[in-house]
């Protein structure tokens, strides 16, 4: 009878072959004899992630998390899962914590998870960019509408009073045409003919996921937002957070043009204060 390790590298072996199925199988064995295992519960879970069964991921993700707070797996591959159910608040905590977790534990995941929580962040940012703009599409249909109703009861009651008066009819639908005219014009003057308001990718940090505000770039070629990569070195230790190729503080050179189109962004683009 296999013991549960056994069990654990048959199933290795049945997932580099992406026999995933068979992989879980061996996982689940291997689970049944020893349910203490955090490992063996992130490794069903990622068998369950390359076959899209999200919520079977969360399931086992959740058991290895109860087993081991620790785990940099568990945190991250849920994080993936709430990141493919739209669950971005969920996503983005997890994401968060593999993170910083990966940091702690000295652990190379290169940009993965870093990159995960961009995508969860600008999920989120679109998702409330689309009721923003239906938000705003509603309350001015509401407007035009509360406009339009009240032209119909000024003209009703010109009407009920009998006054034949062509031109002061005339003067109203000329109003009110006016009035919906300039309610269109100033929702469109607000926010640039409500077109989603997205950052790009390359000027949000790979640490802090925030629209950096002192890029600099490392002898790898990546750039950084100062504080946070001084802060990694100092706390986690000289290497690039992403190539893990030796960085030393002094090695950091400003990236001057991704500093000077942040600038031009921002300045065109005051809401992304708040991405």
């Amino acid at each position: 009878m296999s013991s549960a390790v056994e069990l654990k590298e048959q199933g290795n072996r049945h997932f580099s072959a992406r026999n995933y199925e068979d992989a879980i199988s061996c996982y689940t064995k291997a689970i049944i004899k020893n349910p203490s295992s955090a490992n063996f519960h992130t490794n069903r879970a990622l068998c369950y992630l390359k076959l899209r069964k999200w919520h079977q991921v969360i399931s086992d993700c959740q058991h290895a998390i109860e087993i081991d707070p620790k785990s940099v797996k568990g945190h991250f591959f849920m994080a993936q899962s709430y990141l493919e159910l739209d669950c971005h608040d969920e996503a983005i905590t997890n994401c968060t914590l593999a993170f910083d977790l990966a940091k702690e534990q000295k652990l190379n995941f290169g940009d993965d998870i870093a990159s995960a929580c961009r995508q969860a962040k600008l999920k989120r940012w679109n998702g409330l960019e689309e009721k923003r703009i239906q938000q705003e599409i509603e309350l001015e249909t509401h407007l035009k509408n509360l406009l339009i109703q009240d032209k119909e009861q000024q003209v009703k009651l010109l009407e009920e009073e009998g006054v034949d008066n062509e031109e002061a009819m005339e003067s109203i639908k000329t109003q009110s045409e006016k009035r919906i005219s300039e309610v269109r014009d100033l929702f469109y003057q607000l926010d640039d003919r409500r077109q989603k308001r997205e950052v790009p990718d390359h000027l949000c940090g790979k640490i802090s996921f925030e629209i950096m505000t002192d890029p600099v770039i490392t002898p790898s070629g990546i750039t950084y937002d100062r504080k946070h990569i001084e802060e990694h070195l100092q706390r986690v230790g000289h290497f690039d957070p992403v190539t893990r190729a030796e960085l030393k503080a002094h090695q950091l050179i400003p990236n001057i043009a991704v500093k000077e189109v942040i600038d031009e962004f921002l300045e065109k683009n005051g809401w992304a204060e708040d991405f």
